[in-house]
């Protein structure tokens, strides 16, 4: 089952999808701009072999519902999100508001 909705914060609204998989669930929030997931996104491989597209992106891992990936402290972040000011430890919600 694949469940779109829409979180808002400060005002912003961001695009949550959440996937259920046998054993997983696939979790992303997005911007027009990048996205945060959880732990199933390979950052190394956005860093190396996709870095021609800029991607800006962050990763948290251990999480299970869109209210953690929101709370949770990015564990990695691409290049281009580091350009953006997003760190490693930043909040999902902090990320996902310096990528409006």
């Amino acid at each position: 089952m694949i469940e779109l909705s829409p979180v808002e914060i400060n005002g912003h609204t961001f695009l949550a999808v959440t996937v259920l998989l046998p054993k997983t669930t696939l979790l992303s929030i997005s911007s027009d701009k990048g996205y945060i997931m959880c732990g199933a996104l390979d950052v190394g491989l956005l860093n190396e072999k996709l870095k021609d597209r800029k991607i800006i992106a962050a990763r948290a891992v251990g999480v299970r519902t869109i209210d953690q990936l929101l709370n949770a402290p990015m564990e990695s972040v691409t290049a281009e999100a580091e350009s953006l000011g997003i760190t490693k430890g930043m909040l999902g919600k902090d990320a996902l508001l310096k990528m409006i």
